[in-house]
C-alpha cells in the first residue's frame, strides 16, 4: 500500500518542479508507523484477533486429525458402510475447516476488513502528512527506504521521517486539548445544574415554610 502512495508522492512532488535546484527527501515509513501510538493501539488489537482466529483454525484442524486417527485405529472394527459415513464426516470437517480460514484470512476476509478499518486511517493520516510537507518545503523527490527503488546510500539529514511523526503528533496532542478543553466545560456545566437545581429545590421548599 504504501509503495502505491511513494508512487503517489512522487508524481505529485515532480508536478512542483520550477527553476531551481531539485530537492529530495526520503521517509522511513515503518520507523514512522512505530513512533506512532494509535497505530500502536490498532495493531495490537489486530494481532489480538489474529490470534484468536488463529487457535480457533489450529482447533479445527486438530479435530480433523483426531477423527482420522480416530478412524484409523477402528476402521478394522467397523462395516464399510461406517467407513464411508465416518469419512463423509471427515470430509464436511475439512470443508468447514476451509471456510473458517477464508473467513478470517482468505481475500477480503475478516483480517483484511479489521485492518482497512483499523490501520488504513492511521496509514492514510501519514500519507496525507507527507503531502503537507512535500507542499510546505516544496521537496521536488520523497522516496520510501524500505521502498523496491534501491537506494545504495541515504544520508540522514535527508530523512524527513522524525518531521512526518512530529507534523501527526501536534495534531493528536491538539485533539486531545480540544477533548480535555470540552470535558472541563462539561463538568463545569453538569456541577452548575446541580447548583441551579440545588438552589431551585432551596427556594422551593423556602416558599412552602412562608406560605404556611
Amino acid at each position: 500500500m504504501f509503495k502505491k502512495y511513494i508512487l503517489i508522492l512522487f508524481i505529485i512532488s515532480t508536478a512542483v518542479v520550477a527553476q531551481k535546484p531539485q530537492t529530495i527527501a526520503y521517509v522511513d515509513m515503518e520507523y514512522i508507523l512505530e513512533n506512532i501510538a494509535e497505530y500502536n493501539k490498532a495493531q495490537k488489537k489486530l494481532d489480538s484477533k489474529a490470534a484468536e482466529w488463529r487457535k480457533q483454525i489450529e482447533k479445527s484442524a486438530k479435530e480433523i486429525e483426531k477423527m482420522n486417527a480416530d478412524l484409523n485405529n477402528e476402521k478394522i472394527l467397523l462395516t464399510e458402510n461406517l467407513i464411508i459415513e465416518k469419512q463423509e464426516e471427515i470430509h464436511i470437517k475439512e470443508i468447514e475447516h476451509s471456510k473458517l480460514q477464508a473467513k478470517y484470512f482468505g481475500v477480503n476476509g475478516s483480517i483484511f476488513e479489521m485492518q482497512k478499518q483499523l490501520v488504513q486511517p492511521i496509514q492514510d493520516e501519514v500519507f496525507n502528512a507527507i503531502q503537507q510537507i512535500i507542499k510546505k518545503k516544496r521537496y521536488d523527490f520523497v522516496f520510501e527506504r524500505s521502498s523496491d527503488l534501491m537506494l545504495l546510500y541515504a544520508n540522514p539529514k535527508y530523512d524527513i521521517s522524525k518531521t512526518v511523526i512530529a507534523y501527526i503528533t501536534k495534531s493528536e496532542k491538539e485533539r486531545e486539548a480540544e477533548e480535555a478543553k470540552l470535558k472541563k466545560q462539561q463538568s463545569k456545566e453538569a456541577l452548575q445544574k446541580r447548583l441551579d437545581d440545588q438552589k431551585k429545590r432551596r427556594e422551593e421548599k423556602e416558599s412552602k415554610v412562608i406560605h404556611r
